[in-house]
């Protein structure tokens, strides 16, 4: 093997970012919360493109979680803005580089007009194999078992499943997009030392990365420090080797 495969089989398939530190970012400059958002968007835009050039295939950002939306409604409205206009303004990204558009989370609850943009863009995109943006959209993780739950039991009441039949896959089969791999490295700014209700099935033998970064501060330099970390850590998933 060459040394370049080498350094590609240490390179995770799937990294899932838990985005925090905008509201801070903000606050430090005594600016209002929204341009922390604003910043932090130029943050995706370079990760999607530092995904790319390292070769991961998926990309998992939790954007908006089931709990953001206790938060004032001008927050609330000025996130929805800043979502539409990152669909019109990089969606030629998508295209140019064949990357798919998907949306997990409870897609009703989104506002119907930016819930159908989304649709006509992931349409737009369905074909594509070479990388993958999922967006986590009013997501959580204990919201997303409950209805795997509920979509089982049903399966069970009609007499198409058995009790006895239902395991680890039936679950997994049943969560928002199961054709998706579970993530390898889960990477959170901020500092915080929480998963924050993300992913809690899929991230179970994921790697965790922490940096003290703030949302709007993370760009290619940063992802490259998780990637290199992720390169050093020794995966057993429960074996001793």
């Amino acid at each position: 093997m060459s040394s370049d495969s080498k350094s590609k089989s240490v390179v995770p398939a799937h990294v899932a970012i838990i985005m925090d530190g905008n509201g801070r970012w903000a606050r430090q400059r005594g600016l209002p919360r929204i341009k922390g958002h604003e910043k932090g968007s130029e943050s995706v835009r370079a990760i999607v493109k530092a995904c790319r050039n390292a070769g991961v295939k998926y990309l998992t950002l939790y954007a908006f979680s089931v709990e953001n939306w206790i938060r004032p409604k001008t927050e609330i409205n000025a996130l929805m803005r800043l979502l539409d206009r990152f669909l019109r303004n990089e969606e030629h990204e998508l295209h140019e580089n064949r990357v798919r558009l998907r949306v997990i989370g409870r897609r009703e609850d989104l506002p119907s007009r930016l819930d159908e943009k989304l649709r006509e863009v992931e349409a737009r995109t369905r074909q594509y194999e070479d990388g993958n943006l999922i967006l986590a959209l009013s997501y959580g993780g204990r919201t997303e078992l409950v209805k795997a739950c509920r979509t089982i039991a049903q399966r069970v009441k009609d007499g198409e499943l058995s009790p006895d039949e239902i395991d680890e896959d039936t679950v997994s089969a049943n969560l928002y997009a199961p054709d998706i791999p579970d993530p390898d490295l889960l990477i959170r700014t901020s500092g915080e030392l929480r998963v924050s209700n993300f992913l809690l099935w899929q991230i179970s033998y994921a790697e965790f990365y922490v940096t003290d970064v703030l949302w709007p501060d993370f760009r290619e330099p940063e992802f490259k420090e998780a990637l290199a970390d992720f390169s050093k850590r020794r995966r057993r998933f429960g074996d001793v080797k």
